[in-house]
């Protein structure tokens, strides 16, 4: 039985994509900062961990604890809904601390074993605001990028060793933490940002067009973890698909 390792599984995507593993018949090491036993289904296959990115010692315990791992789905982030000028350094420091710094520390834990047995996969879940950046974001959009292009050369240095990363693309959730949690980061807007913001913030309100669901990450996670065929960036959701589309198209 092939396992996994997913970080960031107390709500949103790391859940359901857990969830997802686990009915594909794998062994799920679910991990959280907080465990909570009865999020997912008992199972013999299943084995929840307390993990915290940003602590080296509580990631070299999780990883031995979780025994061999097959694939490493970096999924835990946290979003900051600001302008620069308004951002503490602790705040930007955090950001990229759990969204950059943590899957490079637990892809530096989990690679002995992976290229010892010559084989494994690293699934850096990532954002598409990579693909259309948006106002207010900047922080949170450059930590993704710095995620996006670390996974692209690592690739090449662990090809040698029959190990591929992926980078899966998440659009605009309304099934996530995501937004509550970054606009509890927000500080008060500097003065000349409000007006701005105030229309940003009504924009969002307003969407209506297409989504990503928790489910349409599991899935494109599970594929990048599974098909050796398939590509370095996995869109996942309906907008997401749309965006790396068009940004494909901008390029040419």
């Amino acid at each position: 039985m092939k396992s996994v390792l997913i970080t960031g599984c107390s709500s949103g995507f790391g859940l359901d994509t857990a969830k997802f593993f686990l009915e594909k018949g794998w062994r799920v090491v679910a991990t959280m900062r907080t465990p909570d036993f009865n999020l997912l289904p008992k199972s013999s296959a299943l084995k929840v961990l307390p993990l915290d990115v940003t602590r080296q010692e509580s990631i070299a315990g999780a990883v031995k604890e979780a025994g061999p791992i097959d694939v490493l789905v970096n999924n835990a982030g946290v979003g900051v809904l600001n302008a620069l000028e308004a951002a503490t350094i602790e705040q930007i420091r955090y950001v990229y601390e759990t969204n950059l710094f943590g899957p490079m520390m637990m892809t530096k834990a989990v690679l002995p074993q992976m290229r010892e047995r010559k084989s494994g996969v690293i699934v850096n879940v990532s954002s598409s605001t990579t693909s259309r950046p948006l106002p207010l974001l900047s922080v949170y959009t450059g930590s993704k990028a710095a995620l996006n292009h670390f996974t692209d050369s690592l690739q090449l240095e662990l090809a040698p060793f029959n190990i591929r990363t992926r980078i899966v693309l998440p659009g605009r959730s309304p099934e996530t933490r995501f937004a509550a949690n970054a606009q509890s980061r927000m500080l008060a807007f500097p003065e000349p940002y409000q007006a701005f913001a105030a229309q940003i913030f009504e924009r969002m309100k307003r969407h209506s067009g297409p989504v990503t669901h928790s489910k349409d990450v599991a899935e494109a996670v599970y594929y990048a973890a599974t098909d050796a065929s398939s590509p370095m960036i996995v869109p996942a959701g309906a907008d997401a698909i749309e965006e790396e589309a068009a940004r494909i198209r901008e390029k040419r």
